[in-house]
């Protein structure tokens, strides 16, 4: 079939070759996914060290189409977002301004140990402004992990005194944070 719409001589007359098509749809309104992040965290106070030990979320993108390619979009956002939230720091240089962190040697990204068994759920309400009832997905993940994981950490040691944490949360940053908090009270 694909070789016959290329060739002028296999097709009806008045039949151009080849599969090129276009549309284009505007809805009436914009879509709204949404979706709750749960992160439990503990932290180790002699080190900083933060552990993920449990990673809720629920989402609703409306109508799924593809729920392997949903679920991988998701887990892959929020890896991304951890990182985001744990690890990532762009550290430039006081006096030139030269960024240091340039390579993945001195930026940290997030690794499989830093990532709990996500567990994943959608509630699907389909949209209503388009046919096919869908809604975006495409930064969920790393919308809702950042905050999940910072409101978490608070949690851990808002019994310490802490009730403020700048991302990244790296071991270091956490803490200075606790020895601060032990200090002051």
């Amino acid at each position: 079939m694909a070789r016959a719409a290329f060739n002028p001589a296999e097709l009806p007359p008045g039949l151009e070759p080849g599969f090129a098509e276009s549309g284009h749809f505007t809805p009436p309104a914009p879509t709204f996914p949404n979706g709750c992040h749960v992160c439990e965290a503990e932290i180790d106070p002699e080190t900083g060290r933060i552990e993920i030990v449990r990673y809720l979320v629920v989402d609703d993108f409306g109508t799924v189409i593809n729920p392997l390619l949903l679920r991988g979009q998701v887990h892959g956002g929020i890896a991304q977002g951890i990182g985001q939230g744990m690890l990532e720091r762009c550290v430039y240089d006081a006096d030139s301004g030269q960024l240091v962190t340039g390579t993945l040697t001195d930026y940290a990204l997030p690794r499989a140990e830093d990532l709990p068994a996500l567990e994943f759920s959608y509630n699907v309400v389909p949209c209503r402004t388009n046919p096919l009832g869908v809604k975006g997905a495409g930064d969920a993940g790393a919308i809702g992990a950042p905050p999940a994981l910072v409101n978490a950490a608070i949690d851990a040691v808002g019994e310490l005194g802490v009730d403020h944490l700048d991302m990244p949360l790296t071991p270091e940053r956490l803490w200075r944070a606790l020895r601060d908090a032990a200090a002051a009270a």
